[in-house]
């Protein structure tokens, strides 16, 4: 990446810190050092120059200062990489509620020019009504109230991408499964299947159902998200969840393999057309 790139005003700390990482790693390739070299060489645990370059964590800036000598950049570049490193401390709107995320996707979703999202249960958050996400975190079994209202909050925050200027691009592949399971009751599950009907008419939001009868399909029951960015510097990232543990993936290889998994979910599924009518028919199945 050159030192233009890397100067360029960026989106979210986030997606500023993930830059930040992929910059430092590459600038210690470039010196042909290791990352037990350079832990060795400024006294830092090698588990600490691993959370760096990962984007787990954003260097001090006494070890930023410490990287840079070690990899002799200077001048205008090392400002450059400075100033992203400044900027990956600001705190964007999401870290307020730090509390209750347990990682970086909504971050990320933020600055996401699109996102393409497999569900098998349940309904996405950025598509949740407020009854049914409250539903959901309760069989989370959140218990403080307080707790759970934060969660809720952030679910309805979310949902500003989906309007307005810059808004995201959101295409959904939901299991049937997902449309019949009364999360919440009939009466709250028909307002979110209205719910869907709703934003499914925005022209940047495309739903699709997979059909109990389509059988099996390939990537079956593993939910999934593919987050892709406006600015080609910043690549796709995979977001795999289950059990409360999370997974991003952003190597090449994998990430296509996940885009080859959507696609094939994508064919499998009702067209838009027939998906809506799909979940009006499930809606007046609920409401008798």
């Amino acid at each position: 990446m050159g030192v233009g790139r890397v100067g360029r005003p960026v989106g979210n700390p986030t997606v500023r810190l993930r830059r930040l990482a992929g910059e430092l790693a590459r600038r210690r390739s470039a010196a042909g050092f290791s990352r037990e070299e350079v832990a060795q060489r400024l006294g830092l645990a090698g588990s600490t120059v691993y959370r760096i370059e990962t984007g787990h964590t954003r260097p001090q800036s006494r070890t930023m200062r410490d990287l840079l000598d070690l990899y002799q950049v200077e001048g205008s570049e090392r400002e450059a990489i400075l100033e992203l490193a400044r900027e990956a401390g600001r705190r964007g709107w999401w870290h307020a509620y730090g509390d209750v995320l347990p990682g970086p996707y909504v971050g990320l979703e933020a600055e996401a020019a699109s996102v393409r999202n497999y569900e098998p249960l349940l309904l996405p958050g950025l598509l949740e009504t407020e009854a049914y996400a409250r539903a959901v975190v309760g069989a989370a079994l959140v218990e403080d109230p307080k707790e759970i209202d934060r969660r809720i909050a952030v679910r309805m925050a979310r949902q500003r991408r989906l309007t307005g200027p810059g808004a995201i691009e959101l295409w959904v592949v939901l299991d049937e499964a997902a449309l019949r399971r009364p999360v919440g009751g009939p009466h709250v599950m028909a307002e979110q299947l209205r719910r869907l009907q709703d934003v499914a008419a925005q022209p940047n939001v495309t739903i699709q159902v997979l059909p109990f009868d389509a059988g099996a399909y390939l990537g079956m029951g593993s939910p999934l998200a593919i987050l892709s960015f406006a600015d080609p510097e910043d690549s796709d990232v995979v977001f795999l969840e289950n059990m409360g543990s999370e997974l991003y993936l952003e190597d090449s290889d994998q990430v296509r393999r996940y885009a080859t998994v959507f696609d094939h979910l994508r064919a499998a599924a009702l067209s838009p057309e027939k998906s809506i009518e799909k979940i009006i028919s499930v809606e007046k199945e609920l409401t008798g």
